[in-house]
């Protein structure tokens, strides 16, 4: 079955996210985030990573970023089974 026609089954574990943000934060801002490593990477770009309880507080993720006016520029997830995203540390 394709995952799209899949029912929606809530995770015993938190899920993993890659969230990109235009701008080098520095590591004060790791708290504000909910303790989310932070990597600043080439190009003038922070890699927010780790894993998010649920879509609740994904959401309020995102709204923080919107909040501080940083330019969201793309929210990945990170399947279990996938490890680390790349640059990243592993759990």
């Amino acid at each position: 079955m394709p995952a799209s026609d899949r029912p929606y089954e809530p995770s015993a574990r938190p899920e993993r996210y890659a969230i990109r943000v235009r701008g080098h934060l520095d590591d004060r801002w790791a708290s504000a985030f909910d303790g989310l490593t932070l990597l600043r990477e080439e190009g003038g770009v922070t890699l927010l990573a780790g894993p998010v309880a649920d879509q609740a507080a994904l959401h309020a993720l995102l709204r923080r970023i919107r909040d501080l006016g940083l330019p969201l520029l793309s929210v990945t997830p990170v399947p279990s089974d996938a490890g680390a995203p790349p640059g990243t540390p592993a759990p």
